[in-house]
């Protein structure tokens, strides 16, 4: 079991790291933890979900649960299941974006909260680990929730205009439902890429951020004349654009073009923002008259905080989008209908909305493999000192002109690094000056 739990979820090679004897204990501890009477469980396509599922469900049921199998599913669908089932708590069975032989678990309570890093999912690791296992005896049944689900999301469509939309699901557990809500909108035509769902990823593996997985997706837009194209990771619940020129949208755009588009209907609401999000998006969301809100990265942090702050929205840069209206989860699917309603309101082209909102060059997201982390924030700290800092996750440095983000992964040994500047030249500038204090860190505490 050592290094499946992470900060967020479970994840583990299957089946040299997690096999179904270890799911089964999860599934028993997961009940016991919760004391939940009532769960659902869901799975991706993945090969391996199917006994790693039936595991978790025997573990679940010897600990005395009543449990609601609803199969292949999206996590989505499961978050949604969570909520309007009552149930006291679920389990998704899939690994997201990474590779076919990988697998793992996302946990929630009661209303799809989801189970956190910084307490449950250790509590749950020792209880794997314990001799003893919760032995009461329940009960398991399949249940269908996917027709209740494609209403729900598709009730949000607005007024809805001919579009054609292009939609890689690569594969993944969007690829079932895409079909069914575009047979409830009948103004819009759907030109399918990979719904087939098939674990072994046989096109490309299902990770909208990568740009070499929507090169097709991209080709497809400009082909077919579409008006967006829309890839979605393996369990459905993250997503990226491409515009009708078949050019990527950055996803923290997105966060502040829905933003401005919500805001419209309830002005003043609070709207969450990862801190790696441009500042075009804080500024897109004072313009719109909301409350705009900084958020530590990561799903189990911003609904956290989305449920405090009650938030209307929020989105990531990883291009998770979250919806008070739908359990405060996250949710491609949804995200898919916002922005076709964007676009049947306002008559413009996804690239013309998009252009006010990308004014301030980015580097993206850098990963850099590290010896000390920590050595190295201190160091830049020191480095930056007469500038605003920020501490919030990491380590964010403000300027006038630019800023930057440096963080550690939860999930990799490496850490993070995000700078933004006025223009590309100083972004050019200020990128090299980092990444040249960052090597100068890393020689400092080889010597030391």
């Amino acid at each position: 079991m050592a290094g499946i739990f992470r900060a967020y979820d479970i994840r583990g090679r299957y089946p040299d790291e997690l096999d179904e004897a270890t799911a089964q204990r999860i599934g028993n501890a997961f009940v016991a933890l919760l004391a939940a009477e009532r769960i659902v469980v869901g799975r991706d396509m993945r090969p391996s979900s199917v006994p790693l599922a039936r595991a978790f469900i025997r573990g679940a049921v010897e600990a005395g649960a009543e449990v609601a199998d609803i199969g292949m599913a999206s996590t989505p669908l499961l978050n949604y299941a969570v909520v309007a089932g009552g149930f006291d708590g679920g389990a998704m069975v899939t690994a997201s974006h990474l590779p076919g032989e990988m697998n793992g678990f996302k946990l929630a309570r009661e209303n799809a909260v989801p189970l956190s890093g910084d307490r449950d999912l250790p509590l749950l690791e020792t209880r794997v680990g314990e001799e003893e296992v919760a032995r009461a005896g329940g009960s398991s049944r399949e249940i269908e929730m996917l027709d209740a689900y494609i209403g729900t999301v598709a009730g949000f469509v607005r007024a809805p205009k001919p579009l054609t939309v292009v939609v890689d699901a690569g594969n993944g557990m969007a690829g079932p439902e895409v079909p069914r809500l575009f047979d409830r909108v009948p103004a819009w035509r759907l030109s399918p890429l990979y719904l087939e769902p098939d674990g072994r990823f046989p096109h490309h593996h299902a990770n909208p951020l990568d740009p070499a997985t929507t090169r097709e997706l991209q080709d497809r837009v400009v082909a077919e004349g579409a008006d967006m194209g829309v890839a979605f990771d393996g369990d459905g619940d993250r997503c990226g654009f491409i515009d009708e020129r078949g050019e990527r949208v950055r996803e923290d755009l997105v966060t502040g073009l829905i933003a401005e588009f919500l805001l419209e209907e309830k002005p003043g609401a609070t709207i969450l923002y990862d801190l790696r999000s441009s500042r075009a998006v804080r500024e897109a969301i004072d313009r719109a008259g909301g409350r705009g809100v900084r958020s530590r990265v990561g799903h189990a942090f911003i609904k956290a905080l989305m449920r405090e702050e009650d938030a209307l929205f929020a989105g990531e840069l990883s291009g998770h989008y979250y919806y008070r209206d739908m359990g405060f989860a996250d949710n491609g699917l949804l995200t898919l209908v916002m922005i076709a309603n964007i676009l049947a309101a306002s008559g413009r082209t996804l690239s013309d909305l998009i252009r006010p909102l990308d004014r301030y060059p980015s580097t993206g997201e850098i990963n850099l493999q590290v010896n000390d982390p920590a050595a190295v924030l201190a160091v830049l700290a020191a480095r930056y000192r007469d500038a605003d800092l920020d501490r919030l996750d990491g380590l964010t440095v403000t300027y006038p002109d630019w800023w930057f983000n440096i963080r550690r992964s939860h999930t990799e040994p490496v850490v993070r690094l995000n700078i933004e500047a006025d223009t590309a030249e100083a972004l050019d500038e200020r990128r090299e000056e980092v990444l040249s204090a960052i090597r100068d860190a890393e020689e400092g505490a080889r010597g030391a």
